[in-house]
């Protein structure tokens, strides 16, 4: 492993290469240009590499276990370039995840020199779209499934935390609350004609919610709320408008939100919680809910454990210390969250830094050599 940290400055040069090209989500062009980078370095160790959207790259092989491993190439903002500042470098997608894709090829560089991946099915996809993933999943994800489909583990690099990997991830759903009531003077609210109106309506939901929901690796959000006599509201862009008088009761009120879960079970007992809240209605009210799927959960599985206890293993024998899971309530959903079904799944191997998707997000040098190590011997000895 001493030649991955020879090879501290040319991975260096490497990242600031990839910074320097902006490839927020929506600018396709870069993304292509950054995937290309990576593309040419993967056919260099040997890879078959080929682009749909996403940068898919193949070794084939028969020993040991198959392996996925998953990055993305877009980033939530762009424009900020490279710049070190001693051992750090700071610049747009500098750790999330543009460090942890060369953390990726670093650890992959060390195992070719030393042959270590001949006879051994390796199947790379950095992704074109992970910070807004395109819909239907089913279509903007077909490669990733497709790869995770022919492997036996599944790898993702997105950021490091000191001491701690990823076995678990939230998933994200939405809903979207309509609530009509009886208009008409105010001087009549509560009355058996009037009843109590869309807003108070909405509140007890919201406050049934808020009560009676709780549960560990559970959250849900409203995030938006108009209500009054006339309403508008825009899902496209989340916005919405809301008029009325203070001697009408208001007859409509709409919320919009989220939901964010660690098991498809718990999603599916939160949402049966919700309708029942609605359906209950304050007098001459009525209210509606609607559920969408987001981002798949990653559920903690023991295949998962085990891909964490071999990793663990990994740190110690580095003399880096011991690895422990990671509270899924910190991190966000990832690309791996549509594979965790289909294969044992572990994340969190890339780059450590901070202020993602904000200005200033920046990454340790110092850290890259030791978390390329940590894959490389991971892959090593899964794939022996």
């Amino acid at each position: 492993m001493a030649r991955i940290e020879a090879n501290r400055d040319a991975a260096i040069a490497l990242l600031k290469k990839v910074v320097d090209i902006p490839s927020a989500t929506e600018n396709t062009g870069g993304v292509k240009r950054v995937g290309e980078v990576f593309a040419d370095e993967l056919r260099s160790l040997g890879f078959e590499t080929r682009w749909v959207g996403h940068l898919v790259a193949e070794r084939r092989g028969s020993k040991g276990k198959r392996l996925l491993l998953i990055g993305h190439l877009d980033t939530v903002l762009q424009g900020e370039p490279f710049r070190r500042d001693g051992d750090r470098a700071y610049g747009s997608g500098a750790s999330d995840m543009k460090g942890g894709d060369v953390v990726m090829i670093e650890a992959l560089r060390a195992l070719h020199r030393e042959g270590a991946l001949d006879g051994r099915q390796v199947i790379v996809v950095m992704t074109g779209d992970e910070e807004e993933p395109k819909r239907p999943h089913s279509e903007s994800r077909a490669a990733l499934i497709d790869a995770a489909k022919r492997s036996d583990a599944a790898l993702a690099f997105e950021g490091y935390e000191p001491g701690m990997a990823v076995i678990g991830r939230r998933g994200i759903g939405s809903f979207h609350l309509e609530v009509a009531g009886s208009q008409g003077h105010s001087s009549g609210i509560f009355s058996e004609t009037r009843g109590d109106g869309a807003i108070f309506e909405m509140a007890r939901i919201l406050t049934a919610f808020h009560d009676e929901l709780r549960e560990p690796n559970l959250t849900y959000n409203p995030s938006v709320v108009v209500g009054g006599t006339d309403v508008t509201y825009d899902g496209a862009t989340a916005s919405g408008t809301a008029a009325g008088k203070q001697n009408v009761v208001p007859r409509k009120a709409i919320v919009e939100g989220d939901t964010r879960f660690l098991t498809r079970d718990q999603l599916e007992k939160s949402r049966a919680k919700m309708k029942a809240i609605v359906e209950k209605g304050l007098p001459k009210t009525s209210a509606t809910i609607i559920f969408k799927d987001g981002m798949p959960s990653m559920a903690p599985t023991d295949g998962n454990r085990a891909l964490l206890c071999l990793l663990d293993g990994v740190s110690r024998d580095l003399g880096t210390g011991p690895i422990t899971e990671h509270d899924p309530n910190k991190r966000g959903a990832g690309d791996i969250s549509f594979v965790a079904g289909l294969v044992d799944c572990l994340d969190g191997l890339g780059a450590l830094g901070e202020h993602e998707h904000a200005p200033g997000e920046y990454v340790e040098l110092g850290e890259l050599p030791k978390g390329a190590e940590r894959a490389a011997i991971l892959i090593y000895r899964l794939t022996r």
